[in-house]
Parts: C-alpha cells; structure tokens; sequence
C-alpha cells in the first residue's frame, strides 16, 4: 500500500508478516462458489484461486496527523512465547528497524491504538529487555478499550490470548502508559473510534477525518475481502461470531457507495479501498 493522504493526515503500513491460511478452518461458513463468482475483484490480492487460501497480512498502519505520531495495532512482536504458532512463536523480526526508516523512532510515537487485544495486534507495544517486558514506545499513550481489559484480565488462561494480555499488556498498564477507553474516545476532532464489538467485546475501528476526507481503519471487523460480499461469514478467531455478522453487516451498508476509504487490518496487497454495492451485491474495490 502507497502512503494514503486523508486531508492533512497520511497514513502508511508497516508489514510485519505475510502468510496463507486454510478457507474453511479461517471461514467455517464459506462457500466454494462464493470465491469464484467473486474472482473479478478478489484476484489477485484477496484470494489465492490457485491454492485455494485466504491471504493474511499482519501490519501496522502509521498515522501522522499535523500534531500526532500514531500506531494502530502492533502486530505479533519479537521474543514473544506463543507455542501454538510456529509462525508466532519466538520471532525474531525487523519491525523496528523498519519503522525506523519510515522515519518513525519509538521515542516519536504519541499514541498506541490497538482496536483489540489479540496477540497480533499488541505483540510490539512491549520488547524484551534484560528479561522483562517494557514498553517498546516510551512517550507513548497506549489506547486499550476497557471492555477488552476486563475481559482478558479474567480470561481462561488456556485461551491464546492470555499470554498475550500478560506480556504485551499488562506491562503497559504496570508502567502507568494506559489509557482504559470507553465508547466515546477521542484523540481530537480528527480522531475518533467507532465501537464494533463481536470479534471481541471491545473491538473498535478508528475513524480519521480531515478537511472533509474520511477514512476508517477497521481492525479485525473483517479479516477477509470476501466478507464484504459475505458480511455473514464471521472468521473462526470471533469470539461472538453472530454479533461480528451483525456488526459487520452494519458496517457494510453503511459505508457502500461513500467515499469513505476502508483500511482492514489484514487485507494483503494495496490493502485500502471502497466498499462498492449495486445489483451484484457489495464487494471491494482496492486503491491500486
């Protein structure tokens, strides 16, 4: 993805990790068909027809406003203990030095929006240092939603996540950066969040605007292209797969034939686009 201008704000990605996953362990309610009367828009970038995979990306989206250095969502991170996935487990990556030649030091960045707590999307607000976990960004405001917190503070610790909330979380908190959000959060007038519960119960999209363009970065409301046709198919990692539906199918409508550019957190490729709707249903057109 080129770096997007919405007004004054630009928006770049910073790509941690690309890898295929199975479509029926990703979407249990995907339809084979569905791909292919979809394949004028979901090739090349959305979906391998030629291994029949979905196509996962895991980015970071920075964002300059005129006052702010922001990251929205930290990825999977280094030295994190994640035994059930070999992708995840112990990595040893060079996120940080790439950050650093888009010009982007950790001792810059403002703020940490993380539009939930799943390990992929927290993994870089910590690193390992002398055998503890500190914040990887010092200056840093790190926005976690309170519904989240609470939800893993007191989740199984069998649940994947747990080691996350532990690691990549709860050292935050411990080193006073957290700030614990509800529904009507704001950074200022250009930044806002959009509360989308269903992929967990305090997931929220982060709404930028700026003299008069719009943009909204989506998180994981939608992991997939295709399920902008298919806003019912909900992803295996939903913790409330009939409210993510629910909540996705709103979020279609509402934003078909606008302006609005769509920023997912795991589309591939050049990633941004516009929800299109017509007679042949909704799909997604990609920014190219």
């Amino acid at each position: 993805m080129r770096p997007q201008t919405i007004g004054d704000i630009v928006v770049s990605k910073l790509i941690e990790d690309v890898h295929a996953f199975d479509t029926m362990t990703g979407l249990p309610d995907a339809v084979p068909e569905v791909f292919e009367s979809n394949r004028s828009w979901l090739a090349p970038h959305l979906y391998d027809f030629a291994a029949d995979t979905l196509v996962l990306s895991f980015h970071t989206y920075i964002v300059r406003t005129p006052k702010h250095t922001i990251l929205v969502d930290t990825c999977i991170g280094n030295d994190k203990e994640r035994p059930w996935s070999e992708i995840w487990h112990q990595r040893s990556g060079p996120y940080l030095d790439q950050m650093i030649a888009m010009d982007v030091a950790p001792e810059d960045v403002d703020y940490v929006m993380c539009t939930h707590l799943h390990a992929d999307h927290v993994g870089w607000n910590t690193r390992l240092l002398d055998g503890r976990w500190v914040p990887t960004f010092p200056n840093a405001k790190y926005i976690f939603s309170r519904q989240d917190y609470e939800h893993y503070q007191t989740s199984d610790p069998d649940d994947h996540s747990h080691n996350a909330f532990r690691d990549s979380v709860l050292p935050i908190v411990e080193a006073g950066q957290a700030v614990l959000i509800d529904d009507d959060f704001a950074i200022d007038d250009t930044v806002t969040i959009l509360p989308t519960p269903g992929h967990t119960p305090g997931h929220y999209c982060i709404r930028l605007r700026s003299n008069g363009a719009e943009a909204i970065l989506t998180g994981d409301l939608m992991h997939f292209g295709v399920q902008v046709a298919r806003p019912d198919w909900s992803a295996v990692f939903c913790l409330d797969r009939v409210a993510s539906a629910a909540t996705r199918k709103t979020f279609v409508d509402a934003y078909a034939e606008t302006d609005v550019l769509i920023m997912p957190a795991h589309f591939p490729g050049p990633t941004c686009g516009h929800i299109v709707g017509g007679d042949r249903g909704t799909w997604f057109r990609l920014k190219t």
